[in-house]
């Protein structure tokens, strides 16, 4: 009877597992069917079939302890993502962008042209005329419009003054965001941040 209930209880958990949608829950309720399967096997013993059963014990006991270490690399990842700051994100960026230097008065792109990468000012400012903004060394620009419909710039940026920018192309950007939690997780806070600029008495630069 027992081994009967516990061979349905480790199926439907194993049919369960299809329904999840997110990682952790999906290894959560592995590690409970491995332990179900594990018991079920182990019953075998009782009722005679061990024999039979065996290679499912020796399946289940292998795939726990894997299931235990990549929920445990995911809780791990999930804290580092929230706790990682701006500043660690763009840092770990740096190997990845081309050092761009540009004199006073340089259009880097116009409103209507192609979105195809992402600033970081390193030295210098750079102005958005249509909103009369002006942002500085430490701050990124370029990334809404490389996600926008039709991925062209809404804006207008000018060197405001001698600048050294680090760029990194649209597609590399597309490859760490899918790739790079940490990195999706900033583009996130940064949209996210320029959104709530444009609310009444921001600057409205999402659009950049």
């Amino acid at each position: 009877m027992w081994l009967v209930i516990t061979a349905w209880i480790a199926a439907s958990l194993v049919f369960s597992s299809f329904f999840m949608k997110t990682m952790i829950p999906l290894r959560i309720v592995a590690i409970v069917s491995n332990i179900a399967f594990i018991t079920y096997a182990l019953l075998g013993i009782r009722y005679g079939i061990f024999d039979r059963v065996y290679p499912i014990l020796v399946l289940h006991a292998s795939l726990l302890p894997l299931n235990f270490l990549r929920l445990r690399q995911l809780t791990r990842l999930t804290k580092a993502v929230h706790q990682a700051t701006d500043e660690d994100v763009l840092q770990s960026l740096i190997p990845y962008m081309k050092t761009e230097v540009h004199s006073q008065g340089t259009v880097l792109f116009r409103q209507g042209d192609p979105a195809d990468r992402l600033y970081l000012i390193q030295e210098g400012s750079v102005q958005f005329p249509e909103i009369d903004k002006r942002i500085g060394k430490g701050e990124v620009f370029g990334e809404v419009g490389l996600f926008a419909p039709q991925s062209v710039r809404a804006l207008t940026a000018v060197c405001e003054e001698p600048c050294r920018l680090a760029a990194i192309s649209r597609d590399k950007v597309l490859e760490l965001y899918y790739q790079n939690p940490k990195f999706g997780f900033f583009l996130i806070r940064l949209v996210s941040g320029l959104v709530l600029e444009d609310r009444p008495g921001g600057a409205g630069l999402q659009t950049r």
